[in-house]
């Protein structure tokens, strides 16, 4: 049980390196659990999501990046699933922004549609 939702917390949001960024704008958060429930409720893992400008350029994320706004959510790959299946699962849900990694799918509520496929 999460206290953002149902079943997301704001210490999964939190940025790693302990500033205490930690509030997702409530569209991601609503739209995670849409994209839980097209999983089949599945446990849904987040790998990074809230970062402080200084923690994003240390991991190399974009200038302008959608984590630092609150707006977006790494999800790790989950079990029994590919990654496209969760990019479809995640277009149904209705994110603006959907990455494909190795690891799993990068997705956020940036306002406009963007897609990329970084696949290794």
């Amino acid at each position: 049980m999460g206290d953002l939702s149902a079943h997301f917390s704001k210490k999964e949001f939190a940025c790693k390196c302990g500033c205490g960024f930690d509030t997702p704008v409530p569209e991601l958060v609503d739209k995670l659990e849409i994209f839980r429930e097209l999983c089949g409720n599945r446990a849904t893992y987040i790998n990074s999501a809230c970062r402080c400008v200084k923690h994003n350029a240390k991991v190399g994320g974009a200038k302008n990046s959608q984590h630092v706004k609150g707006t977006a959510a790494d999800i790790r790959l989950i079990p029994g699933m590919t990654v496209d299946q969760m990019a479809k699962l995640a277009e149904q849900a209705g994110f603006d922004g959907i990455g494909i990694y190795s690891w799993g799918i990068h997705v956020d509520v940036r306002g406009y549609k963007a897609r990329w496929d970084y696949r290794k």
